[in-house]
């Protein structure tokens, strides 16, 4: 994949951590998890890239939970702007790909 380097870390700090688990209960491990998936499907979020290209992740974590997740990719590492469970619109994006 040319978004995502063959190694790479993820940014956690004040601004980031636990936030997803307060809005939608997604733990930050749950969030590394779907950078795994073997199935998982990674598309550019052109509508929200403004200041920094933003990407979509859709993936499934250890505990097959699918999630869909916002992320940047900074100098530091990659830095996951929110993440929530799949609506039922969007479970297609998913299952067509598995």
């Amino acid at each position: 994949m040319k978004i995502l380097r063959n190694s790479f870390e993820f940014e956690w700090n004040q601004g980031n951590k636990s936030k997803n688990w307060a809005r939608h209960k997604v733990a930050d491990e749950e969030c590394e998890e779907v950078f795994f998936d073997t199935y998982k499907k990674i598309l550019k979020d052109r509508l929200h890239s403004g200041k920094e290209a933003r990407h979509i992740l859709i993936g499934q974590t250890k505990k097959q939970r699918v999630l869909f997740l916002v992320f940047t990719i900074r100098s530091h590492g990659i830095r996951v702007i929110s993440a929530r469970d799949l609506n039922k619109k969007e479970k297609h994006l998913y299952e067509n790909k598995t």
